[in-house]
């Protein structure tokens, strides 16, 4: 997202929206997703580095798991709004370059966002689209982008 909202090195629109300086675009979303990632950082840290003895001593381990695992649910839901505006800003971009072609699956992608999501032509209340994205993620992650072989393990239900 950095990289398509910087003009000097996308040749997009800055910020990717037209007018970009009197339209925000997706700064806020932008910041949005960095401040998930950096949260999702901070909730990586390994849990157990944080065991303590107990029973007089006597245990010196005790497995951190359950609250190892309940951070998953937030890193989760952290990733998928993420994702989520990933996909917008991907999409903005695409459709910044009309008369371009992309791949047929991304193209899909797009016009599955954009049903939902309509293109930014100047600022407005970006959590509504963050939220229909994000659903969008959470029900299609997008498999149909990458080689079938990375997902042979999973079978057809990986699909």
């Amino acid at each position: 997202v950095a990289l398509m909202m910087d003009g000097t090195m996308s040749r997009l629109p800055h910020f990717l929206v037209e007018k970009g300086g009197v339209n925000s675009g997706f700064m806020i979303a932008h910041v949005t997703a960095a401040a998930l990632a950096s949260e999702n950082k901070s909730l990586a840290h390994p849990r157990c580095v944080d065991t303590v003895p107990t029973s007089a001593n006597q245990e010196d381990h005790v497995s951190m798991a359950t609250g190892a695992a309940a951070r998953l649910w937030s890193m989760t839901a952290n990733t998928r709004v993420i994702l989520a505006i990933e996909w917008l800003a991907a999409c903005q971009g695409i459709d910044f370059q009309a008369g371009l072609h992309t791949t047929e699956a991304l193209e899909h992608v797009r016009q599955w966002v954009r049903q939902r999501v309509p293109f930014y032509e100047r600022d407005r209340f970006f959590a509504p689209d963050i939220e229909a994205a994000t659903e969008l993620v959470a029900r299609q992650p997008g498999h149909e982008l990458l080689p079938a072989a990375m997902f042979a393990s999973l079978g057809e239900a990986g699909r």
